[in-house]
């Protein structure tokens, strides 16, 4: 019986190995450098061409995601085309197809306060 869980485990292990390394489909891989290269830029500027009213600067390549093609994470400042308008974050979630072309997935908020819940279950002090 150990013999079976021991077999089991390296079975699920080796797996989760090669889906680290992008060699299975499905799972999100993170970027190993989250600098913003030519070719991330290039994936944005298809995705965002004639999109209006938002400014978007890339900040970090997050990461992929092997399916029919490819999707891409980057975290962008976001920035409403008004005068003195305040910026935002926004994880833009963008698919590749096989022949290279690019269309937006999501824009999603990105909160930073939702992120910390330090001390969000201590009682308040009185």
């Amino acid at each position: 019986m150990k013999k079976w869980i021991a077999m089991i485990l390296a079975a699920v292990m080796l797996l989760g190995t090669a889906g680290a390394e992008g060699m299975l489909a499905g799972g999100w891989t993170p970027a190993e450098d989250p600098a913003i290269t030519d070719e991330v830029k290039t994936l944005l500027d298809k995705a965002l061409d004639g999109l209006v009213g938002m400014n978007y600067v890339p900040v970090a390549y997050l990461g992929s995601q092997v399916v029919a093609g490819t999707n891409h994470a980057i975290l962008c400042q976001g920035t409403v085309v008004y005068p003195n308008a305040k910026p935002s974050w926004k994880i833009i979630f963008l698919y590749e197809d096989l022949q290279g072309n690019v269309s937006i997935m999501n824009i999603a908020d990105f909160d930073f306060g939702a992120l910390c819940t330090y001390g969000a279950e201590a009682e308040p002090a009185k």
